[in-house]
């Protein structure tokens, strides 16, 4: 007799679409605020890994809860662009930066990675 045992329990469709809609909404948060959102560290390009972060949570979970690849990543590439576009020219208090999008879309391909990189399973378990 072959027991199959799962070590990691699976997360279900809610948590993954919950995690979607907050990760969409502090990315849209970060990048279209009137002043930059987050405190200033002090540490030199750290925005970038926030852009980075943002732009890769949305890619994942996004995927996670199975949104089209194509529609989802072109999605997120445009914004990407567009969001520096907008804070350079319609929001006084921020300025775009081409290295922003440079962060956002390596974030992208870094979510869109992660979502697809396939876990190994646990060993069966033959008695």
């Amino acid at each position: 007799m072959t027991v199959t045992t799962e070590s990691r329990p699976k997360v279900s469709a809610w948590a993954w679409r919950i995690a979607f809609v907050v990760a969409v909404a502090l990315q849209l948060y970060g990048v279209y605020a009137p002043q930059e959102a987050g405190p200033d560290t002090g540490i030199p390009q750290i925005d970038k890994v926030a852009h980075c972060f943002l732009f890769g949570a949305v890619a994942f979970t996004g995927l996670k809860i199975g949104l089209p690849a194509r529609w989802l990543l072109a999605a997120l590439a445009a914004n990407a662009v567009i969001s520096e576009i907008v804070q350079h020219w319609f929001l006084p208090q921020r300025d775009g930066d081409p290295f922003d999008s440079l962060a956002d879309l390596a974030g992208v391909a870094l979510g869109a990675w992660l979502a697809t990189v396939k876990r190994p399973r646990a060993p069966r378990r033959t008695p």
